[in-house]
């Protein structure tokens, strides 16, 4: 059987202490996970980072290696950014790469690399023009975004009230699937 790989890239949004649940549901459908965070993602679980490791048998990152250090991660079949916060977004569409998530999903774009996103934020900042825009802009340079309450292929995270969370949490699923269907012929 030939082994899958996907990149995992959450920041820090309250779906990321869900990671663990969701690296073993990735693994039990056959994909070898390489678990990538931002810093604040990686600051907010940080005493997770060694047993995360373990789990996924690859180090996690959340900066850039030094020029001449291997890359230890093999290929990724298709990356699944999730949750992907306001700023991650934004920073991701303008083409800000600070954060090595958002530097290796930016570049996956032109590598032509499947990436299935699902953004995680409130109504409020869901209402800045800009987000939006970012959106359109991910969506246009083929990434899939599940993010709205249609039906269609874009269906996914619905925004909530600020200090509110969801009432039925993050659509994890709806990205689990989206992932297996982003390399399914």
């Amino acid at each position: 059987m030939t082994t899958r790989t996907v990149y995992l890239f959450c920041s820090a949004a309250p779906p990321v202490f869900e990671v663990a649940a969701v690296i073993e549901s990735l693994q039990a459908g056959g994909w070898d996970v390489c678990l990538g965070l931002t810093p604040a993602a990686a600051s907010w679980i940080e005493e997770s980072l060694s047993g995360l490791a373990t789990l996924t048998g690859h180090p996690v990152r959340w900066q850039y290696r030094s020029p001449g250090e291997p890359d230890t991660w093999p290929a990724a079949d298709v990356i699944l950014f999730a949750p992907a916060t306001f700023n991650s977004v934004n920073s991701w569409a303008a083409g800000l790469t600070s954060a090595f998530v958002v530097g290796v999903a930016a570049e996956a774009i032109g590598k032509r690399i499947p990436i299935v996103a699902m953004p995680c934020l409130n109504a409020a900042y869901a209402r800045h023009p800009q987000f939006e825009q970012s959106v359109e802009t991910l969506r246009s340079a083929g990434v899939t975004v599940l993010y709205g309450g249609d039906t269609g292929a874009g269906a996914g995270f619905v925004p909530n009230q600020p200090g509110e969370q969801p009432p039925e949490g993050f659509p994890w699923r709806i990205a689990l699937d989206a992932v297996e269907a982003s390399v399914t012929p």
